[in-house]
């Protein structure tokens, strides 16, 4: 996973450093330096402005640029606190101008025409921490940021203004790092390997979805999982006696419109996972069934998504931790239940959707409520109530349309039958969600297409 440290922990990471503050700014400059020559294409004949501000950021730009002067390229360097009007004819603009410390506003002149920029560590005038653009800062065609990923590159406008982003390692130690990204070879490790004798029980799970005349979230979240390896799916819609619409391959079980918890806890002597809420409804039978479902002290870690959130909406403070051993699984450690809100949800169960700092926000229900958090967006957060951050950025505009969330659920519960801990099935699932919504992407994608592409996203990650 890459490390993503805030500008908090990344000033506590450089006073930590045994190097002197010269020797740092001597590495950040020449990993500039290599940034530039590859955007460059070369040295010889180019030319290249720096804007460069009073503090360490405008000395890493500096030190680059007495290394790209070295290799022949033109160079002049400009302070950032007094610019012309108009900059000079340059084929790069590096901007190290401000770096995460900075506060105001940065609407500085127009980049030279068609010259490439290059960012210094975040793009000038981006906050760092939550990636809020203050003023009209210049657009990047790469960043380079150095030994680890801050939150305002993966946040807000920073996607948009930091372009291609490159991390460099500049001898920094950010092995205590609270946040990550999630890579693909991150997935295939925590991805269990399936036995011998594996059986479908061994990765069975009970989808619980969808109301009379209300089934379409249902098939998609038995979908998801049926695609994401469970061996066994179990699909029931409480009050629906037939669902001739539901996926072939799923196990359909009729459950009562009220007290249907009951049925379920009895059943679930095989089941390894459950998810509940997909079009489930808002009546309240259907709530107390979410209740009574995720409060039994002796059911399957669970998945609570869509309708069944809202159904825990009432007691915002509401602690979800119990530590659950069931007959045959052995002791249950940490969280067993992995919400899934997105940003109106996150507000009914009490979260802070729209925080300045998005992480600490997700950390922070994740904490009050006991369970692990997938709040869904661009990117992805995972939180676990240790404190725990993943970030998700497979993940983009191409999921937004209708039912694309139920797909995740049901993935997201078959990792958990799979053997996967809470937090790291809700990453896994989220990281191979995004991946199939892009390589099925073309214009007119439906949730279907997300879940018919999941083998192919868990076919393409890395092998050990």
């Amino acid at each position: 996973m890459i490390p993503v440290v805030t500008p908090e922990e990344m000033g506590a990471v450089d006073a930590a450093a045994p190097e002197p503050t010269e020797v740092l700014v001597g590495r950040a400059g020449a990993a500039t330096a290599r940034a530039a020559l590859d955007l460059l294409g070369g040295a010889y004949g180019r030319r290249v402005v720096v804007v460069a501000g009073k503090g360490n950021n405008g000395a890493d730009g500096r030190a680059a640029a007495d290394r790209l002067r070295r290799r022949g390229v033109r160079l002049e360097v400009l302070d950032a606190a007094d610019l012309p009007d108009h900059l000079p004819a340059a084929d790069l603009l590096v901007d190290a101008a401000y770096g995460t410390g900075f506060r105001g506003d940065w609407t500085p002149p127009a980049a030279p025409e068609g010259a490439a920029v290059l960012a210094v560590d975040v793009p000038s005038g981006v906050d760092g921490l939550t990636g809020e653009a203050h003023g009209r800062p210049w657009a990047a065609d790469r960043t380079v940021t150095f030994a680890a990923l801050k939150p305002g590159l993966l946040l807000g406008d920073g996607p948009s203004l930091a372009g291609t982003v490159e991390v460099a390692d500049i001898g920094l130690d950010v092995s205590g790092a609270r946040a990550h990204v999630v890579e693909g070879a991150d997935v295939a490790r925590w991805l269990p390997d399936r036995p011998r004798d594996a059986h479908k029980w061994r990765a069975a799970c009970w989808v619980v979805a969808g109301s009379p005349g209300m089934t379409g979230a249902a098939h998609l979240a038995a979908a998801g999982a049926q695609r994401a390896g469970a061996g066994y799916v179990r699909l029931s819609t409480p009050g629906l006696a037939e669902d001739p619409g539901a996926p072939t391959e799923v196990v359909g079980v009729e459950l009562p419109a009220e007290g249907w918890a009951d049925r379920v806890l009895d059943g679930v002597d095989r089941i390894v996972a459950v998810a509940v809420g997909p079009g489930l409804g808002t009546g309240d039978a259907a709530a107390a069934g979410v209740r009574a479902l995720v409060g039994a002290a002796d059911r399957p870690p669970v998945v609570v998504d869509g309708d069944g959130l809202t159904a825990l909406a009432d007691d915002v403070d509401g602690d979800l931790t119990t530590a659950r051993a069931r007959p045959g699984h052995g002791p249950a450690t940490g969280p067993t239940v992995v919400l899934t809100p997105h940003d109106g949800e996150m507000a009914r169960l009490g979260g802070e959707p729209g925080a300045p700092d998005r992480l600490a926000a997700v950390r922070d229900l994740a904490a009050r409520r006991g369970a692990v958090v997938l709040s869904k967006g661009s990117p992805t957060v995972v939180a676990d109530p240790d404190g725990r951050v993943v970030l998700v950025t497979a993940g983009d505009a191409r999921l937004a349309t209708a039912g694309t969330g139920d797909v995740l659920t049901g993935a997201l519960a078959a990792l958990l039958a799979q053997g996967l801990a809470p937090f790291e099935a809700a990453a896994a699932a989220a990281h191979l969600h995004g991946r199939a919504g892009a390589l099925a992407w073309r214009r007119g994608l439906v949730a279907g297409d997300v879940a018919a592409h999941l083998p192919a996203a868990l076919t393409e990650l890395p092998e050990d």
